[in-house]
């Protein structure tokens, strides 16, 4: 088993301006809107804090160095270094951890997060990954 080394203070800095603001979203909105719904609102609270971000990003991808053209999209790319995917389903699945997995190797960045905001409780709904 390998051991990734930790991620810089950059990085976390700004990963908890991300989990804080799902927080605010969350509490704000509770449970039940569309994707859509959390994606505007958690772009403002990142506007609000000061933070840069991309929306749906779209990633290339390259299969035995050839461009395919396939559209993959991430929902946010935040500070150019943490992948952020949001959902609104019944529970995460492993296929949902998986899409985040590869958005991370197909971008390079090291550290994601999987954001469910259909939970009674938010944390719940946050599955961070670090490559």
């Amino acid at each position: 088993m390998r051991i990734a080394s930790p991620l810089d203070d950059e990085t976390e800095r700004t990963a908890k301006v991300v989990v804080d603001s799902a927080f605010q979203v969350h509490a704000a909105l509770g449970p039940g809107l569309l994707e859509s719904v959390y994606g505007a609102c958690l772009a403002l609270e990142l506007d609000q804090r000061g933070v840069q971000y991309r929306k749906q990003v779209d990633v290339p991808v390259l299969y035995r160095g050839t461009p395919i053209d396939a559209k993959l999209r991430l929902d946010f790319l935040v500070a150019e270094r943490i992948v952020v995917e949001l959902k609104t389903v019944e529970s995460v699945l492993d296929v949902h951890r998986a899409q985040l997995l590869t958005y991370l190797k197909l971008t390079g960045c090291r550290l994601g997060f999987l954001i469910n905001f259909n939970v009674a409780t938010i944390k719940t709904g946050i599955s961070r990954i670090v490559l």
